[in-house]
């Protein structure tokens, strides 16, 4: 059956009108009703993925987000992608230097909202945290997200999403079917997308509209409310591995996985300007490697992708994940193993920070991820029983149908 063009072009007409009523059902409006973080100030310092993620969530429900960027060469991310710096307003300033510090301090001091992914100290080092600024500003929220979180033995460590979905699991658990095993076979498959940062942006936003929710409660009681919302991009990650820890310690319960090095190490952005012998531990027996000027942008990293994954797969491969992992760890590379469900529930870190959580209600397990101080997430059913609260629910509905004996 064959169209007419004069059918056609009318079928087309009713098409894009139809979307356009869509798209005025669910775009945005001026209506100040349906602006719910209009008024809003957020200043966002983050870089490269999870800050910048977070800025641009709340941006879009209309809070005003202004991101400070380094002068010249602005956010890397700009390099990848234009899309998530979309909706706010950018701003050049060098927070290297203490003039461009001082700047930044007076904007934060108008503002609700401060968001940041730098390593943990950093805003200190600055003079730009929470103890310099709460005085001033006692409602200022500040939303951290870092690879490890802002507390706990690993606080300190560098972590990149690659290296925190690989400490939480993540990687343990992907890979390629081994039909002979019932596993998986081949080293674990990383998604061509920086998952980690996406996922800890996304509870960094959610963490921050928690904090506002509670410094509105806190003006109603005459207090200030400006909280501290620390996100790690591995309890990020630990929260989207459904089942695989209460497998574990119901039923002992591990996935199985093929022999690999299970070792992760960053071969792009951590490459420093000049490498110096012994300070990069895989390229460190390469003299013309180490000693000239190599991988001083993401480019030049990506052009010798095949040189540099050579070098680091040659050497992780003649040592032990814990030899690698502590040569790595004291050169300060950023590093991570891939974790299995024994290392993350056996590990101190974790602990520490209760990402991990033993719930004695029906004997089951949980915990939350996005912290607080003062403000605690609580568990009040773990996965109650089908039904369990029907008649609690319902009361006044099953009292009527029991007196017309319904029921």
């Amino acid at each position: 059956m064959y169209l007419s063009g004069s059918v056609t072009a009318l079928a087309a007409r009713n098409m894009r009108s139809s979307f356009s009523t869509s798209r005025l059902l669910y775009s945005s409006s001026p209506d100040p009703a349906s602006l719910l973080l209009s008024g809003i100030k957020v200043l966002e310092l983050g870089q490269l993925i999870a800050g910048p993620f977070a800025g641009q969530l709340l941006g879009h429900f209309s809070a005003e987000v202004m991101k400070i960027e380094p002068p010249n060469i602005g956010d890397p991310l700009r390099v990848w992608r234009e899309l998530d710096v979309d909706g706010t307003r950018p701003v050049t300033v060098d927070l290297r230097k203490p003039a461009g510090r001082d700047i930044v301090r007076k904007i934060a001091l108008k503002s609700d909202v401060i968001i940041e992914n730098f390593k943990p100290g950093t805003l200190e080092k600055w003079d730009l945290g929470p103890t310099a600024l709460h005085p001033h500003s006692p409602g200022l929220i500040f939303t951290r997200v870092s690879g490890y979180g802002q507390t706990g033995p690993w606080s300190q460590r560098p972590g990149y999403a690659s290296v925190c979905e690989a400490e939480s699991e993540f990687r343990y658990v992907n890979g390629y079917p081994d039909s002979t095993s019932g596993g998986l076979d081949g080293p674990p498959v990383r998604p061509n997308i920086s998952l980690g940062d996406s996922v800890a942006g996304l509870h960094a936003a959610f963490g921050t509209v928690l904090a506002l929710l509670a410094r509105g409660n806190a003006k109603d009681q005459g207090r200030s409310g400006g909280q501290v919302v620390n996100v790690s991009i591995v309890e990020s990650m630990l929260n989207l591995m459904e089942g695989v820890i209460p497998e574990y310690d119901r039923k002992q319960k591990e996935h199985t996985h093929s022999p690999f090095s299970r070792v992760t190490i960053i071969s792009k952005s951590s490459y420093p300007r000049i490498v110096p012998t012994n300070a990069y531990p895989c390229l460190a027996t390469s003299p013309s490697t180490t000693t000239t000027l190599l991988y001083s942008h993401n480019k030049e990293s990506v052009e010798r992708a095949d040189e540099i994954e050579k070098a680091i797969s040659d050497w992780t491969s003649k040592r032990s994940v814990e030899e690698a992992f502590e040569k790595c760890r004291e050169a300060g590379v950023p590093v991570g193993r891939v974790a299995n469900v024994r290392d993350v529930v056996g590990e101190r870190h974790w602990l520490e920070r209760e990402a991990v959580e033993d719930v004695w209600v029906g004997d089951r397990d949980g915990g939350w991820n996005v912290k607080m101080p003062g403000v605690f997430s609580i568990i009040r059913w773990a996965r109650p029983e089908l039904g369990a609260h029907t008649e609690e629910v319902l009361r006044e509905e099953v009292e009527k149908m029991r007196k017309v004996e319904l029921i």
